[in-house]
């Protein structure tokens, strides 16, 4: 099969679409022949040479996909050859085919399109797991959202207001913040212009974000606190804006507040089994009633990742960038 590899770390052009030896489906595992698979910011980091992929994953990048099943292993049940699937990896979704463990497999949902699937494994299980799993969002809660036109951003928006919460995000233009708008958004903040610990306390009286999702880290920490509601939650998901920050804590005392950090990828099999069973039961139904819906900026030729990974690098776009096997 072909995939991308990454020979040297570096920039888009490390990427190579090469001949690799085919994935074999161990215990537990399904082979899935892949449709696409979607570009996430872990992707660009494993490229530079910053986040090595999990022991035992695959060498290549890509941490999710959709495809069809092409061979079972020992030992799966409930799933047959041919099946329509999308799939939460640990890496190797940049590939024709990957092995999948059994309990990390999603069917593609019904009202959506088999490449479009690929744009949901990844965003649903991180938003379901650190804004309802963990922080445990509530009907008629605020929660704001950082990076509100992202991936994660228009899938938070669409799960918050399906269970009746208000949303706030941030972004850095009028067309990212118009997108989310049309997806639920209640409450616009531009953070190129305006203070966020201002906006969300104007917006609610004073009372704060009940639940914050934040992907900045470092740089947003001291105002994230300042952000939250008296038992507030603040999940960290990412770090974008740096790994060490000071943090207040007679002011997280006073709040009684809690902050949760987690990343999907390196979590143990059980774990990330339990998040898709979850995600299953509770997403895929919303889905199907057209409540949520993936939020895909543009799909390109996987053999094109560089381009995809410029896309991102960039941060023009609105939701997920596809890679699409041809």
């Amino acid at each position: 099969m072909y995939a991308i590899t990454i020979p040297e770390p570096g920039g888009p052009d490390a990427l190579v679409w090469d001949e690799v030896v085919d994935p074999v489906p161990g215990e537990g595992e399904v082979l899935v022949e892949v449709a696409a698979s979607a570009v996430n910011r872990a992707d660009l980091l494993q490229r530079q040479g910053f986040y090595d992929p999990p022991p035992g994953a695959s060498p290549y990048p890509g941490l999710e996909c959709s495809g069809r099943i092409a061979e079972l292993g020992t030992g799966v049940s409930g799933w047959s050859v041919g099946d329509e699937v999308c799939a939460l990896l640990s890496g190797g979704g940049y590939a024709e085919k990957v092995a999948v463990p059994a309990g990390q497999l999603l069917p593609a949902p019904q009202g959506v399109d088999l490449t479009r699937a690929a744009a949901l494994p990844e965003v649903t299980c991180t938003v379901w797991s650190n804004v309802f799993m963990i922080a445990h969002l509530r009907p008629g809660e605020t929660l704001l959202v950082h990076g509100g036109s992202s991936g994660i951003g228009t899938m938070a928006i669409q799960l918050a207001k399906a269970v009746g919460a208000r949303v706030a995000v941030t972004a850095g233009t009028k067309e990212k913040l118009d997108q989310c708008a049309e997806l639920g958004a209640d409450i616009l903040i531009n953070y190129r212009e305006q203070d966020f610990v201002e906006e969300i306390r104007g917006a609610t009286n004073g009372a704060g974000a009940d639940v914050i999702l934040d992907n900045m880290g470092a740089k947003y920490l001291d105002r994230n606190v300042r952000a939250l509601a008296v038992n507030g939650r603040l999940a960290i998901i990412g770090m974008q804006g740096g790994i060490k920050g000071e943090l207040n804590i007679g002011a997280l005392l006073g709040k009684r507040a809690a902050i949760s950090a987690t990343s999907l990828r390196a979590r143990p099999l059980d774990e990330k089994t339990a998040i898709v069973a979850a995600v299953r039961e509770h997403v895929w139904p919303l889905i199907a009633a057209g409540h949520v819906r993936p939020v895909v900026d543009r799909e390109l030729p996987m053999n094109d990742a560089a381009a995809a990974h410029r896309v991102l690098e960039a941060s023009g776009h609105i939701g997920k960038v596809l890679l699409v096997v041809s």
